[in-house]
């Protein structure tokens, strides 16, 4: 087993806010683990940390697989990670219990900036609350900000659930109708 900064993972914590929930608080100070078959890991900054081969990341709830995950680091600080998979499938849950889900081609999250982009048939699903689709989703947990769009004749697509599921509109009469014969 390998062990990686959990810094470097913040990126599903990011996934929930676009429906308001934020991810498990308390995942964040658990023990980040990474299963993969192969590791090649340098002590140099310069190098990459790449995991290749049934990737698994768990910290706390939070569950991550991909088929790669390549960690760049700077002054032993991570700046960014990219995971890619046939799909990247994440999952975490949120502090009201809820639990959210992602899917893409890839993710990419870039610590300098903020920034988680899911590229490749991207999907950000949490029950109850909504669900995001499309090409590429972009979201800056900075300013909290969600962009959504396709590639070529993709297009974004989004679901939000009522806030009030179990309850029905009350039954409102049909107007009279006006004028007569």
């Amino acid at each position: 087993m390998n062990r990686i900064p959990a810094a470097s993972l913040l990126l599903v914590a990011a996934l929930a806010v676009p429906f308001g929930a934020s991810a498990k608080t308390s995942d964040r100070n658990q023990t980040l683990g990474v299963d993969a078959d192969t590791s090649d890991c340098s002590t140099d900054d310069r190098a990459p940390c790449l995991f290749t081969g049934n990737v698994e990341i768990t910290q706390g709830t939070l569950e991550i697989k991909a088929a790669r995950v390549d960690v760049r680091r700077s002054n032993g600080q991570i700046q960014r990670t990219l995971l890619t998979g046939s799909p990247v499938r994440m999952k975490q849950q949120m502090d009201d219990g809820a639990w959210v889900d992602a899917t893409a081609a890839q993710a990419d999250y870039t610590l300098t900036n903020d920034t988680v982009v899911l590229t490749g048939n991207a999907v950000v699903n949490q029950p109850g609350q909504g669900k995001i689709e499309g090409q590429r989703i972009v979201y800056n947990m900075s300013t909290g900000r969600v962009q959504g769009g396709g590639e070529g004749q993709g297009r974004v697509r989004m679901q939000f659930q009522p806030r009030n599921q179990g309850q029905q509109p009350a039954h409102q009469p049909a107007p009279a109708a006006r004028g007569g014969r």
